[in-house]
């Protein structure tokens, strides 16, 4: 066993109670050690993505007790992007909090974020659908305290929806789960992906159960129509950064319902065929058309790209919805960009509102280096409203293309082509506001305009890096999309490579127990 593999859980896990306990009162100390972890998880990451890169499916046995009895981690190409894209935004949010000095507002900061760093490599890794629960919950712990860190009455009211929300969730995570190992025996996902395509068709209703309440969950974690009403909530009154690093939070529930969907209920059992399909493009087109609206009609800046974000799940699961090696290669490619774009556009709203003293979309005083904060919201609406020549226009062509063959091909394309259209309009009527009619303060101006400022200190380099980095990554992905394209490719085989997955993970236990 390869015991790297277990590093990206491991290491933030060890961080976090040492952060909390030996570092609360030296923020100097806790910075040293965060950032140490984080660009130590990095480095790992990588290494995980170039192990990963052969096509090889790796397991690690914790315990060394066989699956399926045992706790499997698995890293195959897949989970390796994901924990890869995981520690670039990691590194990214941490240089901001740490240049900006927002990870000073409350003791705990650095310990919550090693948590959540915690709970989505776990998920991402785990080859067991209990422990994707137990690690759902440390997200969602964690996550609550981010949200409300150096916050007030307002986001608190707002966290406690978010909190109700998912806990529903876990509570149908957990009677999904009971349903499933009713009728299958099991919760290994290489057992369970056995047992399910063993199943007579005429004795799968529970197990059809199963699979719905297991979506209802996912599209929870994704924010998907209509259980999305606690993203908008929730990312508005967060911190901004956190906002940013909460960009892979609806990755997660994306990465479940592509892994559940494709080794356990994937598109050869008969039980499941056509129902999840037909459940994802309905859950995609509203979910497009929701943010989509919001997007247009939102008088905030925060909310805006809240809605934005949920938009861009809405294309994302019209790309797992196609249910072929294809349509996965471009939902993988759109779900990295939509990560970098939105990441990108809250830690840029983190400068401006601060700058502003509000997120209000209306004329106000232009901020200092007002132009550079131009630039810089042109390019992100450029990307997350996916035109050229960033990646999100390639990332759309993908999906759009990787329909085309499907039954529900025209609904997608409608949906997504005039989704375009208005969260085109709504960002550049938010930017013309914003940058366009804003107007210099005059002498006698200048006193007020300070005084409503929630940032005083000047702007710098280390505050522009980690946007800078966001859109360097939308670059590259434009400039290499022959190698990323590769990747992913062989990624999205791997993932329909249900024998290949199940022989890595039971067969040498099979050998053991022998």
């Amino acid at each position: 066993m390869n015991h790297w593999i277990i590093a990206p859980v491991i290491l933030p896990a060890l961080l976090a109670p040492i952060i909390a306990f030996v570092m609360r009162h030296d923020i100097v100390l806790a910075r040293c050690f965060s950032a140490a972890g984080a660009l130590a998880l990095l480095l790992i990451s990588i290494g995980l993505t170039v192990l990963a890169a052969g096509g090889d499916t790796h397991v690690y046995y914790l315990g060394d007790w066989p699956a399926p009895f045992g706790i499997v981690l698995v890293l195959d190409q897949l989970s390796a992007l994901m924990v890869l894209l995981t520690s670039i935004l990691a590194v990214c949010v941490l240089g901001h909090m740490m240049a900006t000095g927002r990870d000073q507002r409350g003791r705990h900061f650095h310990a919550l974020f090693q948590f959540q760093l915690m709970g989505v490599c776990g998920a991402f890794l785990t080859g067991d659908a209990f422990n994707l629960f137990v690690f759902f919950e440390v997200l969602l712990i964690a996550s609550y305290g981010l949200m409300i860190h150096g916050g007030g009455r307002v986001r608190l009211r707002a966290g406690l929806q978010y909190v109700v929300m998912n806990l529903a969730g876990s509570t149908l995570f957990l009677f999904a789960l009971g349903a499933l190992y009713a009728a299958t025996g099991t919760l290994n996902l290489a057992d369970l992906a056995v047992k399910v395509r063993e199943m007579p068709i005429e004795e799968a209703a529970l197990l059809r159960v199963a699979a719905v309440l297991l979506l209802m969950v996912f599209a929870i974690k994704a924010a998907l129509f209509p259980v999305h009403f606690w993203l908008p909530g929730t990312y508005s009154n967060a911190p901004a950064p956190v906002a940013a690093l909460f960009a892979i939070m609806t990755k997660v529930g994306a990465y479940a319902i592509i892994r559940m969907y494709t080794l356990v209920f994937g598109p050869d059992v008969a039980a499941t065929q056509e129902l999840i399909t037909n459940l994802l493009v309905i859950a995609a087109t509203l979910t497009l058309a929701v943010g989509a609206i919001g997007a247009l009609a939102a008088k905030r800046f925060m909310p805006m790209l809240s809605f934005a974000v949920i938009g861009s799940m809405g294309t994302l699961t019209f790309a797992i919805a196609g249910m072929t090696p294809e349509a996965t290669t471009a939902a993988l490619y759109y779900l990295v960009h939509s990560t970098f774009s939105a990441a990108a556009l809250f830690l840029l709203a983190d400068l401006v509102i601060r700058r502003r003293g509000n997120d209000a979309l209306s004329p106000q005083f232009a901020t200092e280096r007002h132009g550079l904060f131009s630039a810089l919201f042109f390019a992100g609406a450029i990307a997350m409203t996916g035109m050229p020549p960033l990646s999100g226009f390639f990332g759309k062509l993908l999906v759009l293309d990787a329909v085309r063959e499907a039954p529900w091909m025209t609904v997608a394309w409608v949906a997504i082509l005039a989704g375009s259209l208005v969260t085109i309009v709504g960002f550049a009527r938010a930017g013309s506001t914003l940058f366009w009619k804003a107007r210099q303060p005059k002498k006698g101006d200048v006193a007020l305009h300070m005084a409503v400022r929630s940032d005083q200190s000047p702007l710098n380099a280390q505050k522009l890096t980690s946007i800078f980095v966001m859109l360097l990554m939308m670059g590259l992905l434009v400039a290499t999309s022959g190698r990323v394209a590769t990747y992913l490719e062989g990624a999205a085989s791997q993932l329909y490579d249900v024998n290949g997955y199940v022989e890595a993970v039971l067969q040498p236990s099979e050998e053991v127990l022998k």
